[in-house]
């Protein structure tokens, strides 16, 4: 016995009709900024992405326009430039707030307070994630490692860095966003709209006073590795932990004992170091505790 389609629950309605064309002046003007970004490539479907940025600029979000006129100009299928617009993230499938809010609720984040960030925002704004303020001004989020975690918990505006934020910090920063007020970014270039960020991720240049020279860069403890590398920085000297186990400072030994510099064939970390095991220390073999059973 069959079913038919609409006892399956399955909608069988007229096909999507083909995505209406940009204006006549909006897609020269497209077409202009489009062909200066292909000629950078040898290969012009290596234009996708920055293509996508750029019809992203001109609407907020990627629409089935914007998609028709990347298939266009690379001389590629829809499906291919919908394959690579829905992989990435960067790309909004749906109207979007002039400042997307994202709040790092990855590991280390979340446990200095990225969670709790969320949550208070939600509550302030009203909306829930990837959902939009009434007004249209902010688009709150979560999103995966801000790559940021000397400064964590991190809050990231348009992709420009806020750093060391708290629950009550991140409720003011989404205030002075939707009432208009100045809001300068930790680390970073200026703050500007979605729209105006998507073009300058498509590769034009950002022409604000100070944008250019302004940067950010990672906290110390990320640069530590790369410091001690370049020998900018001495080595770290061990610790060795199986002296005796812990003890009282008032009964250290004599305090002109050596200080042990390690070679460059020691662990640098005492956490590393090897542990004895039955293979390794015959007189300590490893065993069950206890026989089968009990």
């Amino acid at each position: 016995m069959t079913t038919s389609s609409s006892e399956r629950g399955v909608s069988l309605g007229m096909p999507e009709l083909p995505a209406p064309a940009y204006p006549d002046d909006v897609r020269a003007r497209l077409e202009s900024d489009a062909r200066e970004v292909i000629a950078r490539y040898p290969d012009s479907r290596s234009a996708l992405l920055p293509l996508l940025h750029l019809v992203q600029s001109e609407e907020g979000h990627v629409t089935r326009t914007g998609m028709q006129f990347c298939a266009d100009m690379l001389d590629l299928t829809t499906a291919e430039v919908t394959a690579v617009a829905t992989f990435y993230t960067m790309y909004r499938r749906r109207p979007s707030g002039d400042y997307q809010v994202g709040v790092c609720t990855n590991t280390l984040c979340a446990v200095m307070g990225g969670d709790a960030i969320f949550e208070s925002l939600q509550e302030h704004l009203g909306v829930g994630n990837g959902e939009t303020t009434e007004d249209g001004k902010v688009t709150l989020e979560h999103i995966e490692c801000n790559a940021a975690c000397d400064f964590a918990p991190v809050v990231m505006v348009n992709w420009e860095f806020f750093d060391d934020q708290t629950p009550a910090s991140a409720r003011g920063l989404v205030d002075d966003l939707r009432a208009g007020r100045p809001v300068t970014p930790t680390r970073g270039a200026p703050l500007c709209t979605f729209k105006e960020t998507a073009r300058i991720l498509a590769g034009f240049p950002d022409e604000r006073d100070g944008a250019v020279a302004a940067g950010g860069s990672a906290g110390p403890a990320s640069l530590a590795g790369l410091k001690l590398a370049k020998g900018e920085v001495p080595a770290a000297r061990v610790v060795h932990p199986r002296d005796g186990g812990p003890h009282d400072a008032s009964q250290d030994a004599p305090q002109d004992r050596a200080v042990h510099d390690p070679s460059p064939t020691e662990h640098l970390s005492s956490h590393d170091a090897p542990q004895d095991t039955s293979a390794s220390d015959p007189s300590h073999p490893a065993g069950p505790t206890a026989e089968e059973g009990e």
